[in-house]
């Protein structure tokens, strides 16, 4: 049956960043297709709403507070979870920051706070260190245990169309890390290729989730930027869960190295009136 092919049950995942946003969408996309998954986050109050919410469900899921910064922590918690599921068979490296306002404000004015001469090296080092080094480490971990289950997984990054699209608005060091990101799996792509794990990246366009304060949610800012999407709306993270069970799944088995936006067609240019 064709439907087999997108058969996750039983499969041991872990999704960071997965209290909430797109995060959570991926977790709900897997839980619900029967993986057993490992929600990893930051923000234990979240995570342990969401746990609680969903295994009230009968869906197979824990938590496991992480910052993904700590490196040492990461490789504990993979260790964890790989030993407790005695597999680990798909990764989504969704752990991220706000980007941060950039050189231009929504209605195009300049931004000095965003100018990148006024740019803060605080600023500019946690945002590469979450969205960058942070898939650096979730990417590491995951290949480890991969490895020793005798090779063979899925590794997912979640990147952005910032990551190839430049846009005022967006912060410099946001788009610079969600860049690096996007190669780095590129580059892990064709390195675990021989041991069948394969590495892909999904690259949102804008999406309803509370990063940057949630200002996506606000009617107006729908309504504006959503005239500009040629599908004619903003996404919502649910959005994203056939994609994510797509490349989870062996239906993507022979997919490996891509970055596929998911974006109503923002990367294809403005829509014709």
């Amino acid at each position: 049956m064709m439907f087999e092919r997108f058969s996750v049950e039983g499969y041991g995942a872990i999704v960071t960043g997965g209290a909430s946003g797109i995060g959570l969408a991926f977790v709900e996309a897997l839980a619900d297709s029967g993986a057993r998954v490992a929600i990893l986050d930051m923000d234990s109050v979240s995570l342990g709403k969401q746990v609680d919410r969903l295994f009230a469900r009968g869906l197979d899921v824990r938590g496991h507070k992480l910052d993904v910064t700590d490196r040492k922590a990461v490789d504990q918690v993979f260790a964890e979870v790989a030993a407790e599921y005695g597999r680990l068979d798909v990764v989504f490296a969704n752990a991220g920051i706000d980007p941060g306002i950039g050189f231009s404000n929504p209605d195009g004015s300049p931004s000095e706070a965003g100018a990148i001469e006024n740019y803060e090296d605080e600023r500019w080092n946690r945002n590469i260190e979450v969205n960058l080094n942070g898939i650096f480490a979730t990417i590491r971990a995951a290949a480890r245990h991969m490895k020793r289950g005798g090779g063979g997984g899925s590794i997912v990054v979640t990147t952005s169309i910032a990551a190839y699209l430049n846009e005022g608005m967006i912060g410099a060091a946001y788009m610079a890390a969600k860049a690096g990101a996007a190669h780095l799996a590129r580059n892990a792509a064709l390195e675990l290729a021989p041991h069948k794990i394969r590495v892909n990246a999904v690259a949102p366009g804008f999406i309803v989730t509370n990063i940057g304060g949630g200002w996506l949610k606000q009617p107006e800012v729908q309504n504006s930027i959503g005239a500009t999407i040629p599908i004619g709306r903003i996404g919502d993270a649910d959005d994203l869960k056939g994609l994510a069970l797509f490349l989870a799944s062996p239906a993507s088995s022979y997919i490996t190295g891509a970055q596929i936006p998911i974006d109503g067609g923002v990367s294809l240019g403005k829509r014709l009136a």
